[in-house]
């Protein structure tokens, strides 16, 4: 169990699953569809959708690269966090986000694998959050020519080294879409 304070509660993070960020990840309809399962599911069940979005000099705030994919719809009641660093706690109101939610427990989803979702995922973790990483539901774009593995690698890495993840008091899990049932959480 967490080891935050009164926080008996799940929530899922979409992060950054913007034009620019997932438009040539490997799987991007998959992704994309597998997180818009889980977001629907999630709104049944009454779990907190929390909506996190990149700006940068690449993703500029208002332009079409840095708006949300088009099958993603945040409803109005749900929280948009924005950010400027790949820890989406990191200088944002994520955490004020997440205790009004009273959620110690988070189901991340989004991109990119090896950058945004990775911190996010080992951010939420040191604070004390119980973290499960759906593994068909996070891609990566191709940073080949820079010398990282192809993005299948990138994903099929992160998901085999977190289901290992350990921390007093904390659990780490990987799970597929299709084991994921939001009202036994």
């Amino acid at each position: 169990m967490t080891t935050l304070p009164d926080r008996p509660n799940t929530a899922l993070l979409v992060v950054d699953v913007q034009n620019g960020v997932v438009d040539e990840a490997p799987l991007r309809n998959e992704v994309v569809a597998n997180i818009a399962a889980l977001v629907d599911r999630a709104r049944i069940a009454q779990i907190p959708v929390i909506w996190i979005q990149h700006s940068s000099e690449d993703l500029v705030e208002g332009t079409e690269p840095w708006q949300y994919v088009p099958e993603l719809t945040r409803a109005d009641t749900e929280e948009l966090v924005p950010k400027h660093y790949g820890d989406s706690f990191e200088d944002t109101a994520l955490e004020d986000v997440l205790a009004a939610a009273r959620a110690g427990h988070l189901v991340v989803t989004g991109a990119e694998s090896d950058a945004c979702i990775r911190s996010t995922i080992h951010g939420a973790f040191v604070r004390g959050y119980d973290v499960t990483l759906v593994a068909d539901a996070h891609t990566a774009g191709d940073k080949t020519r820079w010398g990282a593995p192809k993005p299948e690698e990138v994903i099929a890495h992160t998901n085999l080294y977190w289901q290992f993840q350990q921390a007093p008091g904390r659990t780490a899990a990987v799970r597929p879409t299709g084991e994921l049932d939001f009202t036994s959480t």
